[in-house]
């Protein structure tokens, strides 16, 4: 059983756990995932680690509210365990393969959007505590869906917030952001963008524009985790790769994010479904 040490609400729909699991803290790299069943009748969630601390032997993951597992997920308490979390899963990030020397002679900027924010902070923290240079922007709706600002603020030389309704940092979109500071001169080696399919897409044409290397997540099309249920089949410079297994990071500027977005949608129904029950029996 893998207790769960910290329980901490962000905002009223996503929620921030800590939880002891050693063997998985010991191997785990950014990039990466793990898969948590909350009973021995749970449905198998992946979900992208948010952080690990060897000495601890703890994970921490971060749960939105989409759907009757993820609720199942985040209606545990401090104290209470999942029946399984077992990873790490996927490959690390292309940078961990980079010597410290060779890190801290470039500069990152890593695109985030909602839950987004949660994989780019382990990311971002590897490369700031080897001496890279990192500049994070993050977007949400309002000010009252950003998340991991402070922790952020912390493993970075510049944050950048975006929101819709400008009720915090700039009013409009992160790819505006990025587009202002490409404009402004700044130069960066890499960006990493995560975040919702449609936001990922309009962050590759917009750095496009100015021959930025890009990379994407695609954590958010992998449902068992294991490549095994196809789910996350997606075409990257015309070929079918698996999310799971053979990312969930891959070249932005090779996936064909309107098939992604369309098979997103595949198990919505299922989901509503899903949702609907769960309300009722509560």
């Amino acid at each position: 059983m893998y207790e769960i040490l910290l329980k901490k609400d962000l905002n009223p729909a996503i929620t921030l756990m800590e939880v002891s699991a050693p063997r998985l803290a010991a191997s785990a790299k950014p990039g990466q995932f793990l898969i948590v069943r909350a009973d021995e009748n749970g449905e198998r969630i992946p979900l992208t680690v948010c952080d690990y601390n060897k000495e601890r032997g703890t994970v921490t993951i971060v749960t939105q509210k989409v759907g009757a597992s993820s609720k199942k997920i985040c209606d545990l308490e401090q104290g209470e365990s999942f029946q399984d979390v077992s990873g790490p899963l996927g490959r690390p990030s292309d940078f961990i393969a980079e010597s410290d020397e060779e890190l801290r002679n470039k500069r990152f900027i890593f695109i985030a959007g909602g839950l987004g924010t949660a994989p780019v902070y382990p990311q971002a923290k590897y490369l700031h505590e080897r001496g890279a240079k990192v500049d994070i922007i993050i977007g949400a709706k309002s000010a009252d869906l950003l998340i991991l600002e402070e922790e952020m603020s912390r493993v970075c030389d510049n944050l950048y917030i975006c929101t819709d309704d400008g009720s915090k940092g700039m009013k409009g979109l992160v790819t505006e952001k990025l587009s202002q500071l490409c404009e402004a001169g700044e130069k960066y080696d890499q960006a990493v963008s995560i975040g919702p399919m449609i936001m990922m897409k309009f962050v590759t044409l917009t750095a496009k524009k100015y021959d930025l290397p890009l990379v994407v997540s695609l954590n958010t099309l992998m449902v068992d985790g294991t490549g095994m249920c196809g789910a996350c089949r997606v075409t990257v410079g015309g070929k079918v790769r698996f999310a799971c297994v053979e990312g969930p990071e891959f070249d932005a500027y090779q996936v064909d994010f309107d098939e992604a977005m369309r098979r997103q949608m595949m198990y919505k129904s299922q989901e509503v479904e899903a949702d609907h029950k769960c309300k009722i029996r509560h």
